[in-house]
């Protein structure tokens, strides 16, 4: 399969450290896998992602979602030409979550020039499904400075 990314020279570590004084790094989000038509990343369930009976807030799930789906859009982009920015979410919550990390990973459902649509799917430790969700992402030409 021919990768769908803009440019094969993109590493985890390059990503993660692109976000960095993010909302995804105070959540503890990491990038854990690119593929040539997925991206992976990973978050982890404690006090910061919890709501108060202990179970994985669903804002946290749709964050992690939002996230992938729209890092993987950047990745799709000619960043020198376009930016991209989160259109529409939502997510449905099937599984509560009380400890370890959740593992998200999305693929393109659509690849259009002025649209993405991702479909993210978040599971457990244990594979089982916790949220799916739905990302459209625009895309936007780069505004000129000056």
């Amino acid at each position: 399969m021919k990768p769908i990314w803009f440019s094969l020279d993109i590493s985890l570590d390059q990503l993660n450290e692109n976000g960095r004084n993010t909302m995804g790094a105070w959540l503890g989000m990491e990038f854990t896998e690119i593929g040539p038509d997925y991206l992976r990343a990973m978050m982890p369930v404690d006090h910061r992602t919890v709501q108060p009976y202990g179970l994985l807030h669903g804002g946290a799930s749709a964050a992690l979602a939002e996230t992938v789906g729209s890092v993987a859009s950047a990745l799709i982009i000619d960043t020198e030409k376009q930016i991209c920015v989160g259109l529409e979410i939502n997510a449905n919550h099937v599984r509560g979550v009380r400890e370890g990390y959740v593992h998200a990973i999305a693929r393109p459902l659509h690849i259009g020039s002025g649209t993405h649509v991702w479909d993210i799917r978040i599971t457990d430790d244990h594979h089982k499904l916790v949220c799916v969700s739905r990302l459209t992402v625009a895309i936007l030409a780069k505004r000129k400075e000056g």
